[in-house]
C-alpha cells in the first residue's frame, strides 16, 4: 500500500462536501418483492476537495500537495469534521467512549474501532488512522496511561498493552481519526478567471482499504 502519513490541510477539507457509500445488490423477484444484499462489509467515503477552496492560495497548496502524492499514486489522510471522533459531536473524547474488545487475559493488541448504532441495529467500524496524541484507552472502567501501560501505532490503529488486560475486563477506548484516502482522479483542472468568478475545481477523493 502507498501510502503518505500526512493529512490533507484540514483548513480546506474544512468546506468539502462528502461522507459514506454503500454498495447494496437489489434483485426484484417476479412477484415484486426483493432480495437485497452487499458485498461489501464496511462503507466507503467519498469527498470533493475542490469546495474548500476560498482563494488562489489554497488552489496553489491543494496543487501543491496533489503534486506531492503524484495524483491517485499514494494515499494520505483526510480529516472529516462530520464524523472523526469517537464520541458525539458536542462532546470531548474520553477513555469511555467506545468499547473495543473484552479482554480474555492473554491478548495484549487491540483494533481501535467507532460502533454506530440506531433502531437497535448496529456498524462497527475499523478505525486505522487515530491522531497522535488524540488516543484515550481504559480497562475495566479505569484509564490507563500511554508510555506507561500503554502505546498506539498511529498508522494502523492498533493499541498495545505492556501487560494483557485481566480476562473478562472490557477495554475501551476515545479518540480523533483520519480517513485514509487517495485521490480519485490524475488530473486538475483550474483557471484563475473561472474562479474568481465563483467557480471552483472537482477535485474528488475517495477512502481506500489499508
Amino acid at each position: 500500500m502507498k501510502f503518505h502519513e500526512v493529512r490533507f490541510p484540514a483548513s480546506l477539507s474544512f468546506g468539502s462536501v462528502g461522507g459514506p457509500e454503500r454498495r447494496t445488490d437489489i434483485v426484484t423477484l417476479a412477484n415484486g418483492h426483493e432480495e437485497r444484499n452487499t458485498p461489501w462489509a464496511h462503507s466507503r467515503r467519498r469527498y470533493d476537495a475542490g469546495l474548500g477552496m476560498r482563494s488562489l492560495d489554497d488552489v496553489e497548496t491543494l496543487i501543491a500537495f496533489f503534486e506531492a502524492r503524484r495524483g491517485q499514486l499514494f494515499g494520505f489522510r483526510w480529516k472529516d469534521w462530520a464524523d472523526y471522533r469517537s464520541c458525539g459531536a458536542s462532546e470531548e473524547v474520553g477513555f469511555e467512549d467506545q468499547v473495543t474488545a473484552i479482554a480474555d487475559g492473554v491478548q495484549t493488541v487491540f483494533p481501535l474501532v467507532k460502533t454506530y448504532r440506531s433502531g437497535g441495529e448496529s456498524y462497527t467500524r475499523p478505525v486505522t488512522k487515530p491522531v497522535a496524541g488524540s488516543v484515550r484507552l481504559g480497562i475495566a472502567g479505569t484509564p490507563m496511561t500511554e508510555t506507561v501501560h500503554w502505546e498506539v501505532d498511529t498508522a494502523t490503529g492498533l493499541v498495545t498493552f505492556f501487560d494483557p488486560p485481566a480476562q473478562g475486563a472490557q477495554v475501551t477506548a476515545g479518540f480523533e481519526f483520519d480517513v485514509p484516502v487517495r485521490f480519485d482522479t490524475d488530473r486538475i483542472q483550474t483557471s484563475v478567471a473561472s474562479f474568481k468568478a465563483g467557480d471552483v475545481p472537482n477535485v474528488p477523493v475517495v477512502e481506500v482499504r489499508v
